[in-house]
C-alpha cells in the first residue's frame, strides 16, 4: 500500500535532501569528457553513460552555453542520445533538472509503509509529455533511475533508494 506523505515538514526534508553524484570515469567516458570539453568549452562535472544515453552534468554557469551545442553534438554521436543536466546537490532540483523539456506540473513524494521504498512522482499534463520524459520503451527513465541506484548518494541521511516515477495529473 502506497501512503503519500502529506506532512509537509517531512516532504521538505526529502525533498531538499543534499546529494552527489559519485563516479569514477570509464575510459570512454573521459574520452567524451575531452571531447565534450573541447566542443562546448565547458568542462563537465560529470559524465555518466547509461546504455544508448550520454549524461554530461554541468554547473548552471555553463548550462546553456553547452546547450546551444547540443544539435552538433546529436549530430556527431549519432548512435547514442546525448543529455545535458544540471549538476544539481539537491534531490528536487535534480529531478527537475532531468526533465527539461516537457513541462512539470508537480512532484510529489509517496512511500510505501511497509517496504520503506520512496518514490518521486513527476506529474505531467499530458501522455505526450510523460511520453516524452520516459522515452521510448521508457528507456529514458529507466536510465535516469539507473543514475538514481548507482550514482546519487544523500549526504545526510543513511542510505535510502528513490525511485523516479512519472504519471498524467488530473487538474
Amino acid at each position: 500500500m502506497l501512503s503519500t506523505v502529506s506532512n509537509s515538514f517531512i516532504t521538505n526534508l526529502l525533498f531538499y535532501q543534499k546529494l552527489i553524484i559519485k563516479k569514477i570515469f570509464s575510459n570512454e567516458e573521459l574520452l567524451l569528457f575531452h571531447f565534450f570539453h573541447e566542443t562546448t568549452k565547458s568542462p563537465p562535472q560529470n559524465v555518466i553513460i547509461v546504455k544508448e544515453f550520454v549524461f554530461f552534468f554541468l554547473k548552471n554557469e555553463n548550462y546553456f552555453n553547452a546547450k546551444s551545442k547540443l544539435p552538433y553534438l546529436r549530430k556527431k554521436f549519432a548512435h547514442r542520445k546525448i543529455v545535458i543536466v544540471r549538476e544539481e546537490d539537491v534531490l528536487v532540483n535534480l529531478v527537475y533538472g532531468f526533465f527539461p523539456d516537457p513541462y512539470i506540473h508537480t512532484v510529489r513524494i509517496e512511500r510505501n509503509v511497509y517496504t520503506g521504498k520512496t518514490n518521486i512522482m513527476v506529474g505531467f499534463l499530458s501522455y505526450e509529455e510523460r511520453g516524452i520524459a520516459i522515452g521510448g520503451n521508457g528507456n529514458y527513465i529507466k536510465a535516469v533511475n539507473e543514475i538514481f541506484e548507482r550514482y546519487v548518494i544523500f549526504v545526510n541521511s543513511e542510505a535510502f533508494q528513490v525511485r523516479i516515477k512519472c504519471d498524467v495529473v488530473k487538474i
